[in-house]
Formats: structure tokens, sequence, C-alpha cells
């Protein structure tokens, strides 16, 4: 099965040079050379005039590894609330990036929750745009596709385990990405205050507090599903150390501060 391109031309260009220069010039470091190992991240998914600058940042300061676990939301009705594909491949302007199917099989032996399911992923763009990012960056990439729309803690919790079932099974290092953007079409002020409530409890590697937070306080970040589950699987894995590389709004890039999205890159060790 090859997945085609949902959001090509609409979210990062669809011709493959002008995407390369893009994804260069998002991610362009100072510190290329000084690159750390992350045992996750969570980075933005909008298109890349808005969000591309912050994902870079994340995807620049940290070693890519071949194998990935690409944990997003379904931002549309239909297909399964926790889905999966496990074979085939995803064609981008850079070529066909291909599923690992051997760690996806792994992942739902380990997740008994997750179905599945093409339908789910067919229109949704919150793993598609990491895709050029990783096929540029990465060597031989490798990746598993996961999709959320479910909102119980506990099936969360069960997924946040088996990702880290899967990756402490491996010797060689496996990267979770939690695909989301922050707080939508409030007032900067009022997005930058509640995207940062979220934000420090990211950076406390608490699942909990994160969950409860967005839910009581109205926070409309997409992925926060898929944040939840990434942090529980660092949390088993021991992870110590956390950084927010980069954050910033859409009104840095259109100027009108009325109604904004959030964007927040951060990386965990």
């Amino acid at each position: 099965m090859i997945r085609p391109p949902a959001v090509s031309g609409r979210f990062y260009p669809s011709d493959e040079k002008k995407l390369a220069r893009e994804i260069e010039q998002y991610t362009a470091s100072t510190n290329k050379n000084k690159k750390v190992f992350a045992r996750g991240c969570v980075v933005p998914h909008a298109g890349y005039m808005y969000s591309g600058h912050v994902a870079g940042a994340v995807y620049s300061a940290i070693e890519i590894p071949s194998r990935c676990i690409l944990l997003g939301p379904r931002h549309f009705p239909g297909g399964e609330a926790m889905a999966i594909i496990s074979e085939g491949s995803w064609r981008t302007p850079f070529g066909e990036a291909q599923i690992d199917s051997v760690l996806a099989e792994e992942l739902k032996r380990a997740c008994p929750l997750l179905r599945e399911d093409r339908v789910a992923h067919e229109r949704e763009h919150s793993i598609e745009v990491q895709i050029p990012f990783l096929q540029q960056l990465a060597e031989n990439l490798r990746f598993v596709p996961v999709v959320l729309a479910t909102q119980r803690y506990a099936e969360l919790e069960s997924l946040g385990h088996a990702v880290a079932q899967v990756i402490e099974a491996h010797s060689e290092p496996v990267l979770p990405i939690a695909s989301t953007d922050m707080n939508h079409y409030e007032s900067e002020a009022i997005t930058r205050v509640k995207d940062h409530r979220a934000i420090d409890h990211i950076l406390a590697l608490d699942p909990r507090g994160l969950y409860d937070t967005v839910r009581s306080e109205e926070i409309t970040m997409c992925g926060y599903a898929a944040t939840v589950a990434m942090l529980i699987a660092m949390r088993d894995l021991g992870a110590k150390d956390t950084e927010l590389i980069r954050y910033a709004t859409s009104g840095d890039i259109t100027g009108d501060l009325d109604e904004v999205v959030g964007y927040a890159g951060i990386v965990i060790r």
C-alpha cells in the first residue's frame, strides 16, 4: 500500500527542490556539530510557513535515528480512535518513506487497543508533515504512524507503556515523536498563557498533569493525547531532562494577534 500525500502543495511545497530548500532553511543551526541524543520530542504540524521553523529547530538539535514512532491527532471524522498502519509506504515529493513493519507489529502486540486502519490516516496531516523533515535528515528512514482520537487516559496510558516496551526491546535507537499544535484561535496573550501552562507539564514529564490541565482549562491543544502517551513512555524509559527549544505563534508570521495558534518544540532526553 502506498499512501499518497494529502497536503502536499498546501502545508508544504510539492516541488522536491523547493521543499528541500525550505527544510534546509528551517533546520539551519549553528550547533550542527553538537546534536544531542533525544529519547523523544514534541513538534508542531501546521503549514511549514507557520510552524516549520519550530519543528526545524527541534530536528536540527537532535540526532535523528532511522527508526521513528510518530504519534499524532486525528483531525477528521472517520476511522478508528487508535489507528495504526503496519505496512507499505507514504509518498512525499522526496519519494516513498517506508513503514517499519516489524516495529509496527511489535507495537500492536504490546498495545492491543491499536487497530489497523488506513481510513483514519487518509486525510490526516499531523504525521504527514513530519515525514519530509525526517526523510531529509535521517538515513534510511522507517517509521510507524499512529493517529489518535481517543480522550481516555487509560487508553493513552496503555499506548505509552507499549511504546516504551517496544523501544526498550531494541538495541538500536527508536525516536518517538509527538505531533501537536498548541492552543487555537484565541488572542496572542491568552494563547501564550494557556500554552505555557501545558508546556510546564510537558517539561515536568507530567502526563497526568498535562491531561488534566488541557481538559480543565479548555486548552485546545489538538495533539495532547499523543503527547500524553509519549510522556508516559518517556517516564517508563527513565527520561530526566527536558528543554523547550522554541515557542512561537502564528501571529509571529501573520501579524494578526487576535486569533493565533501556538507552536512548541520540545526535546526530552
